[in-house]
């Protein structure tokens, strides 16, 4: 079964300690969650730094697992430079919220 997310820089991190993967699973379930929710909100009170701030903390995370939201996120940063409402990111903010919630939903049947 296809999954969003791929653990292979993970792993490499873990250096074949498989239990080393759990905890870095378990800390990206426990910070993810929380920084996609403030982003969001973030976004509802057109309080553009603090996107940009959660954006950017969850950069890192996303490509340690592989997970394709790089465009995403850059147009989110982007945004969070302009004065735009945020119908403007609206779409990216969407497939944003949507991927993370099937990463999590998939780590968590799979974890």
């Amino acid at each position: 079964m296809s999954r969003h997310y791929n653990l292979e820089k993970v792993r490499e991190i873990a250096g074949g300690d498989e239990d080393f993967v759990g905890v870095i699973v378990a800390t990206f379930l426990q910070e993810i969650p929380p920084d996609l929710e403030s982003m969001q909100n973030a976004i509802e009170n057109v309080n553009h730094k603090m996107a940009y701030q959660f954006a950017h903390k969850m950069k890192p995370n996303l490509d340690m697992f592989g997970i394709d939201l790089l465009d995403q996120i850059k147009a989110m940063e982007k945004w969070s430079d302009t004065n735009k409402p945020t119908s403007a990111i609206q779409t990216k903010l969407d497939d944003i919220t949507n991927t993370l919630t099937t990463v999590i939903e998939e780590l968590q049947e799979d974890f």
